[in-house]
């Protein structure tokens, strides 16, 4: 019989400094109290150099917003950045409806559209920014907005049990599934060419919950293929999840990194995480990449063996890590960017300009020709940055100084890249 998820939980408070804003945001869409959030909360760094910017976005009028923003002696049509590494013009800037807790899967584009969490949930055309379509159910709090198979699978709004599937170009439905009425809260976590993998709480008969079951939903039927309970104590929040061929990789809270054979739902492996992780990993190949405090540790997806791991120096900690392109991008506490071949763990280069420059450490990263775009955690360093992608020297940055306390959210079809921030959706050229 495989073996189930852990419930050890070794989570102190304060064991491992204050939990950031975003940290506490992201507890929060899970159930927990919003009153934990205060303004003595902070992830950033207080102290770090102010970056001057002339002016800020308003409606839907691009004023630009960056570091040094334009001052509208480019082309005219806010393509590429502007002089002496200006930051781009807005294309467009656009009030949303956006609902988000910082998780990198709040904002997605797919299908000419963009998509940020939120109810009503609301498409935006990539190019205009003007609406397409929305559905007035919204999104789930805290459930992600989950890609694959040119479909958009959404945890049900109206609370029944469902996951739908949507086209992401009209929102037309096209898809739909039950987990059954013993279920509640189903979400789905990760998708392959198959099946639709969720979570969902088990209930009780008082109508209470206290485990919960992982799922997986053929994606053609919405029959359910297989379904193992977890263990008590295990959460259904907080989950990140990946699939790499027969397996799915995931984690939550309660740090554990698992690995489940996709075909009947078995447990394959899981080995514990640090907490300092908050459950991130990345993915390339066979590996799975998971930062442990100031080492970064890739492991076989099929067996869990370590392949190779990298150490920080000075004992900075490794942040959210991202494989673009096949490469892995990964700064640390101590504002060093790294690009790492993530076959082999070789560095390729290292870079201390977001040290110099006074900026805060990306938590997301998207790529759009030779530049990696990182969007950072909160105001008054934060935003999204604009980096070479070949040696991490810092382009430009742009920030809409608002002060809103949300995290930046960052995606990008290649021709445009979104930034969200709080209330207000930009999108700028890639």
């Amino acid at each position: 019989m495989a073996r189930r998820d852990s419930t050890s939980d070794d989570r102190t408070p304060g064991a491992f400094g204050p939990l950031s804003r975003r940290r506490v945001l992201r507890l929060a869409g899970g159930g927990l109290a919003l009153a934990a959030l205060t303004a003595g909360t902070a992830g950033c760094d207080e102290d770090a150099v102010d970056v001057e910017d002339p002016g800020s976005p308003g409606g839907d009028e691009p004023n630009g917003g960056g570091k040094g923003s334009s001052d509208g002696d480019g082309d005219g049509d806010g393509a590429g950045a502007g002089e002496k590494g200006q930051a781009p013009e807005p294309l467009w800037t656009k009030p949303t409806s956006a609902e988000t807790y910082g998780d990198n899967d709040e904002l997605v584009t797919a299908g000419g559209v963009v998509i940020a969490s939120g109810s009503p949930l609301a498409a935006l055309d990539a190019a205009t920014g003007g609406q397409k379509w929305s559905l007035p159910g919204g999104a789930v709090p805290g459930a992600p907005l989950l890609l694959g198979q040119d479909t958009l699978y959404l945890a049900g709004s109206d609370y029944d049990g469902s996951v739908i599937g949507y086209a992401p170009a009209s929102g037309k439905e096209t898809w739909r599934s039950r987990l059954g009425k013993e279920y509640r809260q189903p979400r789905p976590i990760a998708v392959d060419e198959e099946q639709v993998y969720v979570i969902a709480e088990i209930l009780e008969d008082d109508g209470s919950s206290r485990t919960n079951v992982i799922a997986a939903l053929n994606s053609t039927t919405g029959r359910i293929a297989w379904k193992e309970q977890r263990d008590a104590g295990t959460e259904q929040n907080g989950i990140h999840a990946a699939v790499r061929g027969r397996h799915l990789v995931y984690t939550d809270f309660k740090k554990n990194l698992t690995v489940r054979d996709t075909a009947s739902g078995g447990q394959v492996w899981t080995h514990k995480t640090t907490r300092t992780n908050y459950g991130f990993f990345t993915v390339h190949q066979d590996l799975v990449i998971v930062p442990q405090g100031n080492v970064l540790q890739a492991f076989n997806v099929a067996d869990g063996k370590e392949k190779w791991s990298l150490e920080a120096s000075d004992g900075a900690l490794f942040r959210e890590p991202a494989v673009l392109e096949d490469v892995l991008y990964a700064a640390d506490s101590a504002r060093a960017m790294r690009a790492v071949d993530p076959r082999t763990g070789k560095q390729l280069w290292k870079s201390e300009a977001l040290a110099d420059a006074g900026l805060q450490v990306p938590r997301q990263y998207v790529k759009a020709g030779d530049t990696l775009y990182g969007a950072t955690d909160l105001d008054k360093q934060g935003g999204i940055i604009a980096m070479d992608a070949r040696t991490g020297a810092v382009r430009w940055t742009f920030n809409d100084k608002t002060d809103d306390y949300h995290a930046w959210l960052v995606a990008t079809d290649g021709k445009r890249v979104f930034a969200l921030h709080g209330k207000k959706l930009h999108a700028l050229p890639a």
